[in-house]
């Protein structure tokens, strides 16, 4: 289905050729395929192609692609009557590119130049002169308040300018970005004519201190993977009346340096969530969750399954048609599938998929679908459950199901009587999946938009290896929560670290931490050993009762404690080369993951694995 059918009303989609990787020849592929309507053109991109701008014109129209914007032309206004001239010369140059690209706009930024002087009168005289230049060659003037421009740099300035030009070919940019990260209130913006609005860039980005030419150079982000409210901000400028593309402008380090076809599918995903916040769409709303229907584990060997077992787990089932185990204890579901390849080798072990409870996963399945999640291709025997399965983008399947009695995945699976011996497990609390880092932020966009999660501020700690982040998305209902956990490292390379790559875990819930290890321990799981000075350092920091220091240093059981309550877990040694488990009890509305222990947790693993 393409993007275009879930468009009720409104405006086209762009996207700036320079938030994505590569050529313009690949960047225009990738905006096609995404399913945009237009571009614009970063004069930077076309400079390096081979193409003339006549043939740039007509690869995008053999694309579908109509050219919006060419953009940015630097530096114009309020300057010396010599500069003026060598601008309007250059202006006219670029006019004639314009003409053989297609374009009717052009990006006019705010001056940043040392020519250039504090007087809004000349500036909107000079600015009517170039507006007066373009419209006798039928083109546009979008003016544009750079947030660090030297003289103007609030949209509020640009607006004066352009108010006092006067000229029908003039006309403002507005730029989420230049605005929001200023601070300028953007309720204004609903006052400004609609016909003077030109055109829209979107930009998110996370909330930083640090100059704010940096912070827009180097971290943007696509729609709703910021801290920008841009819901409010876009329905501001579409109450003010403009009536022309949703454009995404966006640098960002990472993504010029990622696949551009997966980029561009994230950053039109990050529209159509945008545009649903504004109702501006037809996706059917995210069916409600209720929590893990089952996470399958892929592996070659042995390991995973005994270490279910000694953590209390039952073999209850066996799928009739697939090399799949179901292990069950309380709530939790973990799947064993040892059909992987055959170079995977005893060692493989890694989280192929996670399934959550849908109240109609028909409805869930749809939704990913319209929202660009591929759709995984499924082969399934008569009489089985048809599962829809999306893929994440790490490659992880997700699927949506019911579990229960009647038209239930669980009908696939012949009872195996297998013994339950029970240490404790109540059910999973969440799922924790290392993101390769150009993925981290498509990640939270995915599990937002496509099931209807909300993601938690990103967090930050110093691990043995590195700096890693880390964010949540959550969500759920009275009888459920689901909750994914993403990591990330911002740099990661060489042999020698660490001993774990891109581990992920299953967080299983208990209502005693303390027994359960207990009883664990009993049973032979592979539980973490947690060193000493960890329990002296939590003495000198947290001060628990000394016969809770005593039970958790015999236990290797760690300890958190929030402004809502307290968190105890443990974990079991890595399987399989990267997988492991967690038990965690969370007392009196505990909210966090334990943060604080995770780079001990790391050290240990290493360890264990170098042994």
């Amino acid at each position: 289905m393409s993007s275009t059918e879930t468009r009720a009303l409104g405006n086209r989609r762009a996207i700036a050729t320079v938030c994505l990787s590569g050529t313009l020849e690949d960047k225009l592929t990738a905006a096609a395929a995404a399913g945009f309507d237009g571009v614009e053109i970063f004069e930077n991109d076309l400079l390096a192609a081979p193409w003339s701008p006549k043939q740039v014109r007509e690869h995008c129209t053999d694309l579908g692609l109509t050219v919006d914007l060419y953009q940015p032309f630097r530096d114009f206004e309020a300057v010396a009557p010599a500069v003026l001239a060598a601008n309007l010369r250059r202006a006219e140059l670029k006019f004639d590119v314009m003409e053989q690209l297609g374009a009717d706009t052009m990006l006019v930024c705010s001056s940043v130049s040392p020519d250039a002087v504090d007087d809004d009168d000349l500036a909107a005289e000079q600015l009517h002169v170039l507006a007066e230049r373009a419209a006798a060659r039928g083109l546009r003037i979008a003016y544009e308040a750079l947030a660090w421009g030297r003289f103007v740099n609030t949209y509020e300035h640009s607006w004066r300018i352009v108010r006092r030009a006067a000229h029908p070919a003039l006309g403002l940019c507005l730029d989420s970005f230049h605005i929001l990260s200023r601070g300028s209130d953007p309720a204004a913006i609903r006052t400004i004519p609609g016909e003077k609005l030109f055109f829209l860039q979107l930009a998110d980005a996370p909330r930083l201190e640090m100059d704010v030419l940096q912070w827009s150079r180097h971290h943007r982000l696509f729609p709703g993977q910021g801290a920008f409210d841009l819901t409010a901000f876009t329905g501001h400028v579409r109450a003010a009346g403009y009536d022309g593309p949703l454009s995404l402008e966006v640098f960002n380090d990472v993504f010029r340096q990622a696949d551009p076809g997966p980029a561009a599918v994230d950053a039109m995903r990050s529209l159509l969530a945008l545009e649903e916040s504004l109702g501006a769409t037809t996706l059917p709303a995210a069916p409600a969750l209720s929590g893990h229907a089952f996470t399958e584990i892929a592996t070659a060997g042995a390991e995973v399954g005994q270490a279910l077992a000694a953590l209390g787990f039952a073999h209850v089932g066996q799928h009739r048609t697939k090399p799949v185990a179901l292990w069950q204890q309380g709530g939790a579901r973990i799947l064993v599938n040892s059909a992987v390849p055959g170079d995977a080798g005893d060692e493989s072990a890694s989280v192929a998929a996670l399934a959550v409870e849908s109240a109609d996963p028909v409805a869930s399945a749809d939704r990913a679908q319209r929202l660009l999640a591929p759709v995984l291709p499924r082969t399934h025997s008569a009489g089985e459950a048809d599962l829809s399965a999306v893929a994440a983008p790490d490659g992880t399947s997700v699927f949506f199901c019911r579990t229960g009695p009647g038209d239930s995945w669980l009908d696939d699976f012949a009872a195996v009587a297998g013994k339950a011996v029970g240490a404790g497990i109540t059910g999973v609390d969440h799922v924790s999946l290392t993101q390769p880092f150009d993925h981290f932020d498509e990640a939270a966009l995915f599990y937002r938009a496509v099931l209807g999660l909300e993601p938690d501020p990103v967090t930050e700690f110093a691990a043995p290896f590195g700096l890693v982040r880390s964010r949540t998305v959550t969500g759920g209902t009275e009888s459920g929560t689901v909750r994914v956990a993403l990591d990330s490292a911002l740099l990661r390379r060489g042999d020698w670290a660490p001993g774990v790559r891109e581990p992920q875990h299953v967080a299983f819930t208990t209502d005693d931490a303390l027994s359960a290890a207990r009883a664990m321990r009993d049973l032979g799981a592979p539980l973490l050993p947690i060193p000493g000075n960890y329990y002296d350092d939590l003495d000198a920091r947290l001060a628990p009762p000394p016969d809770l220091i005593d039970a958790l240093r015999a236990h290797s059981v760690l300890y958190d404690r929030d402004e809502h309550g307290v968190l105890l877990h443990f974990f079991t040694e890595i399987l399989g080369g990267r997988v492991f488990f967690e038990v965690l009890q969370r007392i009196d509305g505990y909210a966090g993951y334990g943060a604080v222990n995770a780079p001990v947790r790391m050290a240990a693993h290493r360890r264990g694995r170098l042994g």
